[in-house]
């Protein structure tokens, strides 16, 4: 078996979190290359653990990592808005003791330079599922400028969408996303840690992969299922996806719509989660010198009551 190749960021807090489940099922929504799946397991002795993940690569391998905890282990694929419905209904709610999530693209994807995510790369793609039908050069090569402006601006969060979504029509056809990441790189932000095209490269990613799309409605599937006591823990990579779970997870935890103003609750609606979390988690210093990808993340965690 090959070496592994990513290191799963929180991997301590998240074993925390999911800390002494003494049955049942706990599913990995984004298993990987199986780095929080493997653990779980280590840590829950007597707990099974399904993962999901949508891109094969990924699949093959956990496949093989996963092998030695035997049937306590299973693989589904698929995009985990979806499959996670299906565990809920085969499995049964009551058996559902963990979730989580691990939002976001996963190292090995940003290594593999014919995945069309990193910089250097000759491809333009970035498809988390190679069979999906929308490609990174499908949208770069095709949007329109106002439709560029808007996935810079909503996804990028880019206070000069308009001007790079300009450059972008100016030069293309793009071929690869080192083509795409030159003529874009003057107009990224200067002095800070990050690649000057990163908040460009993560918008397009994000519209190709639908990825706040897909955290919207796990975070629905979640909120309208019954699990009783259930812990969910969710891991964003960015502000835009920290945001939503931050709002969906504070409103199971206080979802009262009265008026401040109002001395009493009127409105009748129950808490259906007691935080584990108050203050989101983050990386120690540690983490962030032997992982520097993990450096933006943040992990938020509930149980469901």
């Amino acid at each position: 078996m090959s070496e592994i190749p990513h290191i799963p960021v929180l991997y301590r807090e998240v074993v925390d979190a999911f800390d002494g489940i003494k049955e049942g099922i706990i599913v990995d929504c984004t298993m990987g290359y199986g780095g929080h799946s493997s653990m779980l397991l280590e840590a829950n002795e007597k707990i099974t653990l399904i993962g999901i993940d949508q891109d094969q690569t990924a699949i093959d391998f956990s496949s093989k990592r996963l092998a030695p905890f035997g049937d306590r282990a299973r693989i589904k694929k698929g995009r985990f808005s979806d499959v996670i419905k299906t565990i809920i209904a085969e499995e049964g709610s009551e058996n559902i003791r963990g979730i989580l999530a691990d939002i976001g693209v996963s190292s090995l994807q940003l290594d593999q330079k014919e995945r069309g995510f990193s910089y250097e790369s000759e491809t333009l793609d970035m498809r988390m599922d190679s069979g999906a039908a929308l490609s990174a050069a499908e949208v770069v090569n095709g949007y329109s400028q106002k439709e560029l402006e808007r996935i810079l601006r909503d996804y990028g969060e880019i206070r000069n969408a308009a001007q790079i979504a300009s450059a972008i029509i100016k030069h293309r056809p793009f071929y690869s996303a080192k083509e795409l990441s030159d003529v874009v790189k003057p107009y990224g932000p200067r002095g800070k840690k990050i690649h000057p095209a990163t908040l460009v490269m993560q918008a397009i990613r994000i519209e190709v992969n639908d990825e706040l799309g897909e955290l919207s409605r796990l975070l629905d599937a979640i909120e309208e299922a019954d699990l009783p006591h259930a812990r969910i823990g969710i891991i964003s990579f960015h502000s835009l996806e920290d945001r939503r779970v931050k709002r969906a997870m504070r409103a199971w935890a206080d979802p009262c719509t009265c008026p401040p103003s109002f001395p009493l609750c009127t409105c009748g609606r129950q808490a259906t989660v007691r935080l584990l979390t108050r203050k989101v988690m983050q990386p120690s210093d540690a983490e962030v010198r032997n992982n520097p990808m993990a450096r933006s993340t943040r992990l938020r965690a509930v149980e469901k009551l």
